[in-house]
């Protein structure tokens, strides 16, 4: 057996082009099968097999060749090719395992051109990876070196010919090489080394990751489960796989008490988590996170949008620990994570030393320029030195030359170290991942960091690798763990985990690997997670079954058992069907169209769940063992929707021999839910069986009673009748029914549809003649006949029908209420405005006159343009009737506010949002102004007076400013139109009380507006605000009052500089002392866009306020909402 070749050969052949020319790797869909080629047979020998160097070993052995490895992440393997100077053939060696993958070596004669542009035969050397199976979701992920080996050392060499490839193996590229290795005249070159006896020998060095798409069993391989991804929660699953094997954070988790209400489970961030690792520990399969998810609050967009993974420990370890608040695992997390330095500032010269001590949960390690943690460290605790013009003020002592750094004074026992890799770049004004190299070894000591020693050595060993491949706008994150602390790594790669070499967890994560085919670009280390060996027994104790609660255990396994029951119920749901059962009495509740509303009906209809193979007489003893009935006594009529979209009961067109042979699904001939009314004897009636029923000589119809003093339709039962009855014999029957009595004089209308009712007299004709269409489930309605003399507003139900057709139920939300639910109101889609305003006032106890009303946006589920008070359509037009396929209405919906003013006058004005300042420069409040459209600013600040408190010894008088982008562009006189005011983009405007001082200006005088800035212009931060200039004045007394203005301290203002920035130049006032102000320094040059354009007085200093992180319109921050 050979051994490992130790490669440091690399090509410089130019990349191939389309004619195959050497260089980089290429993809070949030639494949072979070697079943029955003897030639290929007599060619080539089995393959030989060399174990790879072993990077994670204990003991220095190599792996024996018996204990090979199928699920190995590397393997070194050859194929000997004979007579190779007659090669015509593709050859394909016999399978290598790797992963559980077959891979083979593939080779074949190939043609390309030399440099000096003459064809010739190369070597077309390929590696190929799981080219016989059938599946088309497999891909695995490789490098490899693909070499020749030289049999005749030639002058002592003894290297290989080397070409590296890097590729995501898959069904439609499942083999990766080079059409023109080598050219075969070289080959065959004795003196290069490479052929010995007509034969050669290719060699190939593979590493792969574990695959995705076919049957990899992680807890077979490893003894863990991975977690599913949603979509781009991998930088979610790495970290949640590293708190789990946090073994003591995990105890805490599981004893974390939650609520029981199952209402509450579905929102309980501590349950969902418990039950995350419980499936972690004790599941066979990857495990979902779709819970845990929700318990957060995220919606569907969250689990499609990537984010930082430090954000996410930070929010979830807060949120964590907020729950464990008042429990018996209360301070765990403070305990493991928690560590504390100390800043300081201690003078040169003078004894005086100022501190503050901080927690931190993790720490941020600057990389760019760094080589590795340690100096990163060092950089972190480096000291500044605060000296010329950054002195510090060290109170009596004034200001003096110090020194600000910070010093460690407590380590916790598991150490977060974030690798700041994304930092933003000026030039490009974004965020950039910085991929250079960065080590990190396995143990580091870092008790010179520490301001004293304690108790235990600061010395921690590495337990976790955070990876991120990809750049800023995306990527994937993996984890390396090492989940015990035996330095046997494991890579968490989503729902995939493989056990992996501490070369692969570690080193090849350092970053900058851009010669090395093995590493990817663009995958590095982003956070590191030591545990302080003195804690490793405790912070990584196994987790036994006695440290999980029992009630824990229990509720997850029940759920566990009703999770199974659905996913059978899924699994044999084609084998059932749904039929919604209707008992009379369900009608006799309903006062409308039909016998029965879908939507106030749901909670009185019963649903069974029957097999489809049942037989109808096997269906009806479901309901009779339901009903404690007998089967004679019960009678099925389902519900179909007739031409006229009614929805009635009709007889099953099945003949009453084969009735009870005929399957249910054969009955309902449809896979929907089946609407059923199932007849039934009355409790009180002493016969046996439901009489007689033939379908040809009877019909079924179903009566109601109007009553038209009380303007009310009622159901009053069903009748049998037979076809050949005439109308006058129905009469004492239906008046039996509808409980008038007897001899009682009727009048009867059928109910055709809704809005179309017929009246029917009654006559000695025959019911089958008088009644257009007969059928089953037709509806009578009948009432008493009243005498002429008495009026009702709806004498018929054909009025009351009329009526009803148009009513709706409307739902009103407040529309600055977004968690308001709304209320309903009963009206007719014939309303005007003013019915729909008078009825909801009278509901809210207002004005209709202080009302307005907006359109409901059903798509958006949202808010719509305001309805004008002088809308001269109709409640139709807001809200357009529609029905759902199952005849359900959808929600019809408006939103309204109250108003302080009438609607008639807030029509005939224009709103405006305008932010109120204060004397002392502060944004106080919002308010929301209504002048006049045809007003003038004028309006508009004598509105604002009344809304704000006016210091007594002011001017009071208010101007209107225009600002943007924290400069103000424009100041509105007080004539201005409304019209003239255009809002858009970050324009937003400001009032202000004018001071004094600038309520009369001079022809010498003028306003300016200041901005702040520092450096460059854009962007500028800060408070804008106008001063008051004097033409002559000197800089220096100019530069006074802003400093009064600013109430900025002298030795903090003479850092600031000042100059006046015109069309985006700025011109520095050097000599503040002697320059003099001039108003045409101040005067706009352009007359297009003079808002822009108007010169403006620039302070540039440093920005104090804290800094903003940048967002970006496809990210928003983490939050758990729950």
């Amino acid at each position: 057996m050979t051994n490992q070749y130790e490669v440091n050969h690399l090509d410089t052949n130019p990349s191939p082009d389309n004619n195959g020319t050497p260089g980089e790797p290429m993809e070949t869909n030639e494949t072979a099968d070697l079943d029955g080629k003897t030639e290929l047979e007599i060619q080539a020998t089995n393959v030989k097999f060399v174990t790879p160097i072993q990077e994670s070993v204990t003991n220095g052995d190599t792996m024996p060749q018996d204990a090979i490895d199928p699920c190995r992440s590397e393997a070194t393997f050859q194929y000997q090719i004979h007579n190779v100077s007659r090669m015509k053939d593709q050859m394909l060696s016999p399978a290598t395992p790797v992963r559980n993958l077959p891979w083979k070596i593939l080779a074949m004669q190939r043609t390309a051109q030399t440099p000096e542009r003459v064809s010739a035969k190369t070597l077309g050397f390929f590696l190929q990876c799981n080219a016989e199976s059938d599946s088309l979701s497999w891909s695995c992920n490789a490098s490899a070196e693909l070499r020749m080996l030289k049999q005749v050392p030639a002058d002592g060499d003894s290297e290989p010919f080397v070409r590296r490839i890097q590729h995501l193996f898959f069904h439609k590229e499942n083999d990766w090489g080079f059409s023109n290795f080598m050219f075969i005249n070289e080959i065959l070159d004795p003196s290069k080394g490479y052929i010995k006896d007509d034969s050669i020998i290719l060699e190939v060095y593979v590493t792969a990751d574990a695959p995705h798409g076919v049957s990899w069993d992680s807890k077979k391989h490893t003894g863990y489960v991975g977690l599913k991804n949603q979509g781009a929660t991998c930088y979610m699953n790495s970290l949640l796989q590293t708190l789990y094997f946090t073994n003591k954070l995990r105890r805490a988790v599981y004893q974390m008490p939650v609520e029981h209400d199952n209402d509450e489970d579905t929102m309980s961030v501590a349950f969902a988590l418990q039950r995350v690792f419980y499936d972690l520990q004790f599941n066979d399969k990857p495990v979902g996170t779709k819970r845990l998810t929700k318990s957060f609050g995220w919606e569907t967009l969250d689990v499609f949008m990537q984010h930082d993974v430090q954000e996410l420990c930070r929010v979830l370890l807060d949120n964590m620990e907020s729950k464990m608040k008042k429990t018996v695992v209360e301070g765990t997390i403070p305990q493991l994570f928690e560590g504390k330095m100390l800043s300081y500032i201690k003078c040169k010269s003078v004894e005086y030393v100022s501190t503050r001590e901080e927690t931190f949960y993790d720490i941020q390690l600057n990389i760019k320029g760094k080589k590795t943690v340690i100096e990163s460290f060092d950089d972190y605790i480096a000291k500044e030195t605060l000296e010329g013009d950054n002195k510090y003020d060290a109170g009596d002592h004034g200001l003096q030359d110090a020194e600000k750094g910070v010093i460690f004074t407590q380590f916790p026992p598991v150490l977060h170290l974030q690798l700041m890799r994304f930092q933003y770049d000026p030039l490009t004004d974004a965020n950039v991942k910085i991929n250079d190299r960065f080590e990190f070894s396995e143990e580091i000591d870092l008790s010179k960091y520490l301001q004293k020693p304690e108790a235990t050595p600061a010395i921690y060993r590495l337990h976790a690798v955070l990876v991120h491949s990809g750049d800023n706008h995306g990527g994937h994150y993996v984890g390396y763990i090492d989940p015990v602390g035996d330095r046997n790594w494991c890579k968490f790669d989503d729902d995939v985990v493989s056990k992996c070499t501490t070369k692969e967890a570690i080193d090849r994560n350092f970053g900058g690997h851009d010669d090395d085919i093995s590493a990817k670009h663009s995958t590095n280390a982003y956070m590191l997670v030591y545990v302080r060996v003195s804690a490793l027994d405790d912070v990584l104790k196994p987790i036994e079954q006695t440290d999980i609660p029992n009630t824990l255990i229990e509720r997850v396994e029940q759920e566990k058992t009703e999770e199974a029951q659905k996913r059978k119920d899924r699994s044999e749901a084609h084998l059932y069907m749904y039929i919604n059962v209707l008992l009379e009495d369900v009608f006799y509740s309903h006062h409308g169209h039909d016998l029965f509303d879908h939507e106030k009906s749901q909670d009185f209809i019963r649903r069974f769940k029957i097999r489809k193979a049942d037989t109808v007489s096997q269906v009806i003893q479901t309901f009779a063992d339901s009903l404690n009935q007998r089967p004679s006594a019960l009678r099925i009529w389902p519900f179909q929707y007739r031409q006229n979209q009614t929805f009635r009961p009709t007889m099953l067109e099945t003949p009453s021999s084969e009735f009870g042979l005929k399957t249910i699904h054969e009955a309902a001939d449809s896979d929907s839910p089946w609407f059923i009314f199932l007849e039934a004897l009355s409790p009180d009636s002493k016969l046996e069986a439901l009489p007689h029923f033939d379908r040809t000589g009877h019909v079924c119809l179903f009566i109601k009673r109007y009553d038209p003093k009380s303007e009310t339709l009622s159901y009053c039962g069903h009748c049998c009748f037979q076809i050949t009855i005439s109308l006058n014999d129905m009469m004492p029957i239906l008046a039996k029914v509808a409980g008038f009595p007897e001899g009682t004089k009727l009048l009867m209308y059928e109910e055709v549809k809704p809005n179309l009712i017929d009246k029917i007299e009654f006559t000695d004709g025959l019911l089958e003649k008088e009644l257009d269409e007969l059928m089953d489930g037709d509806i009578l309605i009948v009432q008493r006949e009243e005498p002429v003399e008495i009026e009702y507003k709806k004498p018929t139900p054909k009025e009351y029908s009329r009526e009803l057709y148009y009513q709706v139920e409307v739902v009103f939300c407040d529309k600055n209420d977004p968690l308001d639910n709304g209320f309903a109101l009963s009206l007719s889609l014939k309303n005007n405005y003013n019915v729909i305003a008078t009825k909801v006032a009278e509901h809210l106890g207002t004005d209709p006159y202080l009302l307005q009303f907006f359109r409901y946006i059903g798509y958006k589920e949202g808010i719509g343009h305001a309805i004008r008070c002088t809308y001269e359509g109709q409640l139709k037009d807001l809200i357009p009737p529609t029905r759902t396929a199952n005849n359900t209405r959808q929600q019809r919906k408006l939103y309204y506010q109250k108003l302080s003013i009438p609607i008639t006058e807030l029509e005939n004005k224009r709103q405006f949002k305008c932010t109120w300042v204060s004397q002392r420069g502060k944004e106080e409040r919002e308010l929301v102004l209504h002048p006049n459209k045809t007003g003038t600013v004028q309006e508009l600040l004598d509105e604002a007076r009344r809304h704000v408190d006016l210091n007594p010894a002011g001017s009071g008088r208010l101007r209107l400013l225009e600002v943007a982008s924290s400069r103000i562009q424009y100041i509105y006189s007080d004539d201005a139109p409304i019209d003239s005011i255009m809002m858009s983009g970050n324009k937003y405007l400001r009032l202000e009380e004018i001071p004094l001082e600038e309520t009369s200006l001079s022809d010498s005088e003028m306003l300016v507006p200041v901005a702040h800035f520092h450096q460059d212009i854009y962007p500028l931060f800060g408070f804008p605000f106008l001063i008051r200039i004097v033409d002559g004045e000197l800089f220096s007394s100019l530069r006074e009052r802003i400093r009064k203005k600013l109430d900025v301290p002298e030795k903090d203002y003479e850092k600031y500089k000042f100059c006046i920035v015109t069309d985006g130049r700025k011109m520095y006032i050097d000599n503040v002392e002697d320059s003099i102000v001039r108003l045409s320094g101040f005067k706009s040059t352009s007359s297009v866009g003079s808002r822009m354009n108007r010169p403006y007085l620039g302070l540039d200093h440093v920005n104090k306020a804290p800094k903003r992180v940048r967002p970006s319109y496809l990210e928003k921050a983490i939050k758990i909402h729950n």
